[in-house]
């Protein structure tokens, strides 16, 4: 058993950026993802989605899979952010260590359905397209990103709507604390598709322009797509190794208020942060900056704010949503922000909450409006908040 869980390993692709390096440099340039949509044609084209700017088959080429097998832009993203945190953990016997990998979406290969459904109804043509029909499953994924990585002694998928990806670093760290795993692959993956932006467009609470979290006029959010992943390792494993942070709380909640709307009061996401911190034994005042969940929705937005006032009082460290610059990455969300979190603690950030004018007249705090260099850094928590109330909070610490 490990006592503690390290992150070793960095990878992500977003609309910031095809890997780590480019999205940091995206983030200190205050530069948002947030545009035009390119390769999907829907009536929908005229909002703004944070979209990676690459073909499904640019992104093919980049992830090196073999062109006999079927593939979605999920699968693509995926194997693409999880090669990049193992190559950046300096691992290159994936055997050496029981390893693992936990992969998390929300809708899997739903734009390659789309894409094939109309001539898979044709009993004609049905038998050319199965195999694309086959990805459609959100485990088709974790297998072929694991396929890419040579992991073969554990699989896992998680789909907990927006909590996806951060429930899949948690679950990580319980097996590796646990004895059952010395490293984990951990993370999630998520492409844009008609049916995400049909849905989200239905329940009303799509941005027309850019997003704007925490704003009093804020109107919704941004849909982005992408994938972020880590490398988690015991202390055993990450022996000689750099150490880029550890996590040191984590706490899954689920107030099941509504299907898909926030309580009012916060109290799932209250319970996910403060059980966080206590597993953690860290005071809410050591807290040094918080990655929120922060959509920019009027529901969301305040419900978060309140969960954050409740615990932290008047002294609310700095605080900012990066989905500014990448959209609502949907089950990606949670490890793209882990990324983002262990990148501030690393080199001592603090990311600007970007298109903020208002504050909002219910909560006292206002998020933080500029990027912070130098800062010390010891302590970061990052929220994610999925459908039907299911609310994740992880806790990275400075090593």
């Amino acid at each position: 058993m490990s006592k503690r869980v390290f992150i070793t390993g960095l990878g992500a692709i977003s609309a910031i950026g095809g890997d780590v390096p480019s999205s940091l440099a995206s983030l200190l340039a205050r530069k948002t993802g947030i545009g035009t949509l390119q390769n999907i044609k829907t009536r929908l084209a005229h909002l703004p989605v944070g979209e990676v700017k690459l073909t499904t088959n640019e992104l093919k080429t980049l992830a090196g899979v073999p062109a006999n097998i079927p593939h979605s832009r999920t699968d693509l993203l995926g194997i693409i952010a999880a090669k990049e945190a193992v190559k950046n953990a300096q691992i290159t016997d994936i055997s050496e260590f029981k390893t693992g990998l936990i992969s998390a979406t929300s809708v899997g290969g739903m734009s390659t359905t789309e894409q094939n459904w109309t001539d898979y109804l044709d009993e004609s043509k049905s038998g050319d397209f199965l195999s694309e029909i086959e990805s459609h499953e959100g485990a088709y994924s974790t297998e072929k990103i694991a396929d890419s990585l040579g992991i073969k002694a554990y699989l896992n998928t998680i789909s907990t709507a927006c909590s996806s990806s951060s429930n899949a670093i948690l679950l990580g760290a319980r097996l590796i604390k646990n004895g059952l795993l010395d490293r984990v692959v951990a993370g999630g993956t998520d492409a844009l598709s008609k049916f995400t932006m049909n849905g989200f467009n239905t329940l009303m609470i799509l941005d027309e322009s850019l997003c704007k979290p925490f704003d009093d006029n804020r109107k919704g959010l941004n849909l982005g797509e992408g994938a972020g992943f880590v490398v988690l390792e015991s202390e055993k494993a990450s022996e000689g190794k750099e150490r880029l942070a550890e996590l040191v709380g984590y706490a899954n909640t689920n107030d099941a208020y509504h299907q898909t709307a926030s309580s009012p009061t916060g109290e799932g996401a209250y319970l996910a942060i403060s059980e966080t911190l206590k597993l953690a034994n860290v005071k809410p005042s050591e807290v040094s900056y918080i990655n929120a969940h922060g959509t920019g929705t009027s529901v969301n937005d305040l419900s978060e704010g309140t969960a954050i006032e409740r615990v932290f009082g008047s002294k609310v460290p700095p605080i900012s949503s990066t989905k500014v610059f990448t959209g609502h990455t949907l089950g990606a969300c949670g490890g793209i922000e882990a990324v983002f979190s262990v990148l501030a603690i690393k080199n001592g950030l603090i990311f600007p909450n970007l298109n903020f004018s208002t504050p909002m007249s219910e909560l006292a705090f206002k998020p933080n409006l500029t990027l912070l260099k130098n800062q010390s850094i010891n302590f970061v928590l990052s929220n994610s908040f999925g459908f039907g109330g299911n609310t994740t909070s992880l806790l990275f610490s400075k090593v």
